[in-house]
């Protein structure tokens, strides 16, 4: 997958930018608050319709404007697509070829990214909704079922909150929610503890590359009652366990969206027992991951690296250049980086 070129319309700070794109490396370069990463924030939001930044549509537009626009073109080996996406202050549109696209997960077909951004290097140390947020991501682009039963269980567990916060609880709509929750979330963990599964070996082999260290490292699922052939009944006395505790707090306390997954270097846990600079490389190789669980070369997801550079020191920037090199595109943001081979886009104030 390539992004061959990128307008942006009162996006941020850009009132009109086109920048065409080279296949291989992609250095984004200028001072600072010139306006990079709006321009991988962009890249980003084709692939999710939404910013990393945890932002409003609102917020993306240019204040001296009343909407915002997004045009690419995307490569995926012979297929072209023509990307269009209008942000305005009562919603946003989406058109692929000019047809319009409503569900998200047609999108991500059309344009997968991988990003690493500043605030990554505290993945671990930081709340668990961060690392579920990596695992449901990356599964959702790869099984859009996955979505779908995210999107149920969410909905159930909505509805068992409100049940809970009720003066008064309704015993049997609390129960019928509850089976609901435990329906929806059977699935999900399968999904979630086959991707760990998956990317363990892969995590293994691109810290190595990233470190020129060959550590003992494994990443842990933790689901909240493990999947067996008892799973239903199992999940229901779990719930039961937690009923008084839920009714007290008007909150359900246990399922898929209290779970977490971890990672240990050397037989201890990275968020608490590593030093910052190993945080930042495993949560890296991490993030880079899915990339090689991908098979169809013109499937490959591509890679935006935000401000990563400038914390590295001279070896790990050179290990990390030397490994993006296999990738097939890649964005990076830096204020003065020179990589030889690479397109450079200079931003400017």
């Amino acid at each position: 997958m390539i992004i061959k070129s990128l307008t942006v319309r009162n996006f941020r700070n850009h009132s009109l930018r086109n920048i065409e794109f080279g296949e291989g490396i992609n250095l984004i370069v200028g001072p600072n608050a010139s306006g990079k990463t709006n321009i991988v924030e962009a890249i980003y939001y084709l692939s999710l319709a939404r910013s990393f930044r945890g932002v409003s549509d609102e917020e993306i537009i240019n204040d001296k404007s009343e909407y915002s626009q997004i045009d690419a073109i995307v490569l995926e080996g012979e297929i072209r697509r023509n990307i269009r996406i209008l942000i305005t202050k009562r919603g946003r549109s989406v058109l692929v070829n000019g047809k319009k696209v409503s569900k998200l997960s047609d999108l991500t077909k059309c344009v997968n990214v991988l990003l690493f951004e500043p605030k990554d290097v505290m993945l671990f140390r930081g709340s668990p909704k961060e690392r579920r947020n990596f695992l449901d991501i990356n599964l959702s682009k790869q099984f859009p079922i996955y979505l779908e039963y995210i999107s149920r269980y969410e909905k159930a567990l909505k509805q068992r909150n409100e049940i809970l916060k009720s003066s008064k609880v309704d015993e049997k709509l609390l129960e019928a929610s509850t089976e609901l929750l435990v329906k929806y979330a059977g699935p999900i963990i399968n999904y979630r503890a086959m991707f760990v599964k998956d990317i363990h070996d892969i995590l293994i082999k691109i810290t190595h590359a990233l470190t020129g260290v060959k550590s003992k490292i494994d990443i842990t699922y933790k689901p909240f009652v493990n999947m067996s052939s008892d799973y239903q009944s199992i999940a229901l006395e779990a719930f039961n366990r937690s009923l008084e505790s839920d009714l007290k707090h008007k909150v359900t306390s246990i399922g898929i969206h209290r779970e977490d997954i971890s990672v240990s270097l050397n037989g201890k846990d990275i968020g608490t027992h590593g030093s910052q600079g190993e945080n930042r490389l495993i949560a890296l190789a991490l993030k880079l991951s899915p990339y090689f669980m991908i098979e169809d070369k013109d499937k490959k997801p591509v890679v935006v690296l935000d401000d990563v550079m400038s914390e590295l020191d001279a070896t790990h920037r050179d290990r990390l250049i030397k490994f993006l090199r296999k990738f097939e595109q890649v964005f990076i943001t830096d204020t003065k980086l020179e990589i030889e081979g690479a397109t450079r886009i200079e931003i400017r104030k």
